[in-house]
């Protein structure tokens, strides 16, 4: 993790922007920046963010604010974004970061699809953060931006369900590559991500019967290996959203070392929905050979990701190296191959 305040800066810098612009889509910028300083790419950050400038707004204004006690009517409603973010901004200022996170993790997880799953990443970059370096107020600030978004965009998931016995694909596949091979795709594969994933009615059934916290780790980090793996083959199918079936996954697992293990379980079925979601909303009907990347260093990979500039392939670039076998760095280059680079 960066030592140099450069992460903090960024953060700092960045806290004076919006979550979000032109009304949906997501600053990634503190995403990308955390990732980029915790690969030794620190000395990188400011560049990048004058790249990334033009795409950041201001950051919106507040409504009123949100209390304990009337908190239910404002989640998952956008308009209140400052108002979330001062909320949690108060709470980690007044309260260990570890219970406020473990008392609204729980609230928060069945809408974890809100925000195009940016929220929930946003939250597990920050939480990285926090568990690898100093608790500074910069990246307790950046919790409680993550945690605000989220709250902002909480968008639950109704009426998605396991695919019914006689199903292709019902069973419940043992692995987490079958599982995703498994996901049935949409047949209407227009519109944005809320349009799509109101198509989504249901995912093949996977780690159902897993009782135990450590089993429910270990089969996170197998869903999180094989939807990287994944993108390196369907990758082409969509090249922005498919990093998402990974990176959402990966942000969960990222922040289980945080959370109390009675709540290791739900995490694992919530990331499943979410990268099985994104799987069918985006995957393409057919795969193409992955390339192995040859004899490239992990530290080439993240410099390659930080001169491309995309948010998304630095983004990948870091789950693939938490993964760090050949087939996750080739899905990194794949990613870098199909995006187009930030101008």
């Amino acid at each position: 993790m960066d030592r140099t305040g450069i992460l903090d800066e960024a953060l700092e810098r960045l806290h004076r922007t919006g979550p979000e612009r032109l009304g949906r889509l997501s600053n990634h910028a503190p995403m990308a920046v955390e990732a980029l300083a915790s690969h030794g790419q620190a000395g990188g950050v400011h560049r990048w963010l004058d790249r990334y400038a033009p795409k950041l707004e201001e950051f919106p204004s507040g409504t009123a604010p949100v209390t304990a006690s009337d908190w239910r009517e404002a989640l998952g409603d956008p308009r209140r974004l400052a108002d979330w973010i001062a909320f949690f901004g108060r709470e980690v200022a007044e309260r260990p970061w570890r219970d406020v996170l473990g008392q609204w993790w729980p609230r928060l997880l069945p809408g974890m699809y809100g925000g195009s799953t940016h929220p929930v990443i946003r939250a597990g970059h920050a939480v990285r953060t926090l568990l690898s370096g100093e608790e500074t107020g910069p990246r307790l600030g950046e919790l409680a931006q993550g945690l605000g978004y989220w709250a902002a965009r909480h968008r639950p998931v109704t009426g998605l369900g396991v695919l019914p016995a006689g199903t292709a694909g019902a069973a419940g596949a043992d692995t987490a590559d079958a599982a995703l091979d498994a996901v049935p795709p949409l047949t209407e594969r227009t519109g944005g991500f809320p349009d799509r994933l109101a198509r989504v009615t249901a995912v093949p059934a996977w780690a159902d019967g897993v009782t135990d916290p450590q089993t429910a780790r270990r089969r996170l980090a197998e869903l999180v290996r094989a939807a990287t793996h994944r993108y390196a083959t369907h990758g082409h199918g969509e090249e922005t959203m498919l990093v998402h079936a990974a990176t959402a996954p990966n942000a969960v697992l990222r922040t289980l070392p945080a959370l109390p293990e009675s709540l290791w379980l739900p995490s694992l079925r919530a990331a499943w929905v979410a990268s099985a979601a994104v799987t069918a909303m985006y995957a393409p009907d057919t795969a193409v050979p992955w390339s192995p990347p040859g004899d490239i260093a992990p530290e080439e990979i993240v410099q390659r990701a930080l001169a491309h500039g995309d948010e998304h392939v630095i983004k990948l670039t870091d789950t693939a190296l938490d993964v760090g076998d050949e087939r996750a760095l080739a899905a990194a280059l794949r990613c870098v191959e199909l995006s187009e680079p930030l101008t």
